[in-house]
């Protein structure tokens, strides 16, 4: 099979502890709680990883990145998605793309997305967008408890001319 998709799906609690900053992509987000997390919180990297993952068939991110291993007490995420990325070019795919979508209330990611999709970009080589979705005010989304992203991504087998 020359391309191969995966479903990521990640949702974090926010962290109301003052030293917990919202990471987004490797982006520190302003003026917004942290995630709770094992690691640094940045639920955009994990559902990528996630989708990544599904997309080659190696599993879940808490089969590579266990939260009970202190390795990856408050590790960046970027360095977990770089790994995924490395291990699926062993097995002969690329990213070609990779669409998310970010349920929150608050704050607002758009002044900050050019940035983010350069960061993930820079580490998938593949093409990258985000979009933003708010809740309205339904369940625990709205009530500003947390956070979700959706992550799709597209495989690509590397063809080898000789």
């Amino acid at each position: 099979m020359n391309i191969r998709v995966g479903l990521g799906l990640d949702i974090h609690p926010f962290d109301h502890s003052p030293n917990r900053p919202l990471i987004l992509g490797g982006i520190v987000i302003p003026g917004s709680p942290g995630l709770h997390g094992h690691s640094d919180g940045d639920i955009l990297s994990h559902a990528i990883i996630d989708a990544i993952l599904g997309a080659a068939g190696l599993g879940d991110i808490g089969e590579w990145f266990l939260d009970t291993d202190p390795k990856w007490k408050n590790a960046d995420s970027l360095l977990m998605l770089q790994s995924v990325v490395e291990e699926v070019a062993k097995r002969g795919f690329e990213v070609g793309q990779v669409d998310t979508v970010i349920a929150l209330e608050s704050p607002k990611i758009a002044p900050f997305k050019k940035e983010i999709i350069s960061n993930l970009e820079k580490i998938t080589k593949g093409q990258v967008s985000i979009k933003a979705t708010r809740p309205e005010g339904l369940g625990a989304l709205g009530r500003l408890e947390g956070m979700a992203v959706w992550a799709v991504a597209l495989l690509e087998k590397r063809v080898v001319s000789g």
